[in-house]
């Protein structure tokens, strides 16, 4: 239910006309202009209110009104694009102040560093009350994932505070769907018990051919070696 309500808006087409906003598509933007579905990409991400959540490339700010509507504590927004800045301002204003807004790439940004260190839990504890949401282009995601999931196996970046669920949208390539929704919540024992780097050495080879014939890795003579010893 939500409890919390900003006051009225621009919509986010307003928003997109007034600042001049496009989506570029060698950056692999799309925008998000139904407010239903943004809302309906929230609740995913469960029980909202006075959490601490990180949205991830916010862009002209849809996802972020939803998230802001559920009454959040905190909403830390990590944008690169300059233009969606000054739309992101008008959100902190309208929400006294909730939105703290990072210009910069989530790639490099440091979110082990991003809330307070009381929010902390011990990895076998129940999700802290912190998120990460977010609509990621098609560019970012892979590279992103592939961080997050190292992250998570060393327990480090945003997943020092323990085992945070992320809420993530991906465009067709990555999900196999128009826009999939996918809810993420770190196991607290891992499937496979391996350092990550030979896991993502295995998974590479495993798809290293044109038109990722997997069959054809893992008949590859030296993948057979680097497994053979391999506890799963």
């Amino acid at each position: 239910m939500t409890l919390y309500r900003l006051p009225p808006l621009p919509t986010i087409r307003e928003i997109i006309k007034l600042y001049n906003l496009r989506a570029e598509k060698q950056l692999s933007q799309n925008f998000l202009l139904d407010l239903k579905l943004t809302d309906k990409i929230v609740r995913k991400a469960g029980n909202l209110k006075n959490a601490y959540v990180c949205e991830v490339g916010p862009g002209p700010g849809g996802i972020t009104r939803a998230i802001l509507n559920t009454g959040v504590e905190e909403l830390l927004v990590v944008e690169k694009d300059t233009r969606f800045i000054p739309g992101l301002k008008m959100l902190n204003e309208a929400s006294l102040g909730k939105v703290r807004i990072v210009h910069g790439d989530i790639l490099t940004y440091r979110m082990d560093r991003a809330f307070p260190n009381h929010l902390k839990k011990a990895w076998e504890d129940d999700p802290p009350n912190v998120h990460i949401i977010g609509n990621l282009p098609f560019n970012v995601s892979t590279p992103l994932i592939i961080k997050w999931l190292e992250e998570m196996a060393n327990r480090t970046g945003p997943f020092t505070y323990g085992r945070t669920p992320m809420t993530l949208t991906f465009q067709c390539e990555v999900a196999q769907v128009d826009v999939g929704v996918v809810h993420f919540t770190p196991l607290i024992k891992p499937k496979i018990d391996q350092p990550f780097k030979l896991i993502e050495k295995v998974v590479q080879s495993v798809f290293q051919l044109r038109r990722k014939y997997c069959y054809r890795g893992v008949s590859d003579e030296k993948w057979l070696k680097m497994v053979s010893g391999l506890k799963i």
